[in-house]
């Protein structure tokens, strides 16, 4: 089984840490590892180095290179230009079916926190095992929602299909991105709806299959890449096809299009985060909502449900502080209201072009 670790975004939302000459997935947030890091390590020992695969950003090859230096070089895929997730997925899609197309292969992405690594795995190979019998299926792995979350993409899930190593395995029915507060609620009491994390299991026929049905012109510029696949070629041929590619979600391109009883879905609790902001790691984090997440020299008095990152030699210190957000670096410290993580990606798009455009 293969798995392919996705680690291209910029995660403006996690500024001032985040940068785009370093984004966040490359950046020790968690201890002394990056995310990218753990995401490749809760992968171990069930898969090989030789089993995994990240596709990035052509500037970050060497950044990925060097924190995961077990990894066959090759198996680091630079997109010269971001064209959205659509055409990155169906990149490494299409260099795969060339080598293994009825392997079953597993779509990760690398700034999310997973703390049951063992039922991860566990259900990463079930799925596998499903999928090696059945290649021309898809499954979505989900968590078991904890809240009623507006941020989060959900998936409605129906009757269980199958059971195999004690999982159940549901029919899939459909997708929805972040629901207002009223739908997100009734979704987490109804018992058949899950937060989508964007993990799946496939074969890569199938998926390249769905691309030459639904998504046809990035499906013929990707072939072409993948025909240079292994020869001095490919390179030049990449650099000059792949920015021509329309840009488009892989939920546009092919989710949105996927025959349902071509899908299935498995719901576990993973203790699953997405930690791409700054409030979504406390809560990944804290032992309870009044609790403080700290990391490098801080000293609270008085404060609560608060999280104060510094990573200078300095020492950082709060009083009678409640809801608050404190990121110390080297060239800039960031101070707000927990609640108002929000407006800091505008922030961060609001220095282009001005004197601070470097602090981006």
């Amino acid at each position: 089984m293969k798995a392919i670790i996705f680690a291209g975004g910029v995660g403006t939302r996690l500024w001032p840490l985040s940068r785009k000459k370093s984004p966040k997935q490359f950046e020790k947030i968690i201890g002394n590892k990056s995310t990218l890091q753990l995401a490749a390590q809760r992968l171990l020992p069930d898969f090989s180095w030789k089993d995994m695969y990240v596709s990035t950003g052509k500037a970050y090859v060497e950044i990925v290179q060097t924190q995961l230096a077990q990894l066959p070089p090759d198996h680091v895929i630079g997109e010269p230009v971001m064209r959205d997730v659509g055409p990155a997925v169906g990149l490494v899609t299409a260099l795969l079916v060339r080598d293994y197309p009825l392997e079953p292969m597993v779509i990760l992405w690398s700034d999310h926190l997973v703390k049951k690594d063992a039922l991860f795995r566990k259900i990463l190979s079930t799925a596998g095992d499903v999928i090696a019998k059945d290649p021309n299926k898809i499954i979505f792995v989900s968590q078991k929602p904890r809240f009623a979350s507006e941020n989060l993409g959900w998936i409605d899930y129906g009757k269980q299909m199958l059971t195999k190593n004690n999982l159940p395995f549901h029919s899939f029915v459909d997708f929805q991105y972040r629901p207002d507060a009223v739908t997100a609620k009734r979704y987490l009491e109804s018992g058949h709806h899950a937060w989508n994390l964007g993990y799946f299991v496939t074969t890569p026929r199938f998926l390249w299959e769905q691309y030459k049905q639904f998504a046809p012109n990035v499906y013929a510029g990707l072939s072409r890449i993948a025909d240079s696949w292994h020869t001095d070629r490919y390179e030049e041929t990449l650099e000059t096809i792949y920015p021509t590619l329309e840009k488009i979600s892989f939920d546009n391109a092919i989710l949105e299009k996927l025959d349902p009883a071509s899908a299935l879905v498995i719901s576990e609790n993973i203790e699953w985060s997405d930690i791409g902001a700054w409030e979504a790691l406390k809560e990944a984090l804290q032992d309870s909502k009044d609790k403080n997440v700290t990391q490098g020299k801080v000293i609270l008095t008085d404060t609560e449900d608060s999280l104060v990152y510094n990573y200078t030699d300095q020492t950082v210190v709060a009083i009678d502080g409640t809801d608050l957000l404190i990121v110390n670096t080297d060239d800039v410290v960031l101070v707000c209201k927990k609640s108002s993580v929000p407006k800091i990606k505008k922030l961060v798009e609001s220095l282009q072009g001005t004197a601070h455009e470097h602090l981006m």
